[in-house]
């Protein structure tokens, strides 16, 4: 899966949000070290989400853009 990531420059380091993932974020001291952070807070996400989303009736609808 691929997922849209922002990164910012910041005075520590560098930090990284998941705009389509609310409140998945991480940082790092270089981009390389903030890239991997993040990859890894969106598994967990990920992993969360599937909990929170355990035993409910759950579907997936096609969205025109």
């Amino acid at each position: 899966m691929k997922y849209k990531i922002a990164l910012q420059h910041t005075e520590e380091g560098y930090s990284v949000s998941g705009p389509g993932l609310p409140g998945c974020w991480s940082q790092g001291a270089t981009e390389k070290e903030a890239l991997a952070n993040i990859q890894g807070a969106i598994k967990d996400y990920l992993a969360a989400r599937e909990d929170l989303l355990r035993g409910l009736e759950v579907r997936e609808i096609d969205v025109a853009v």
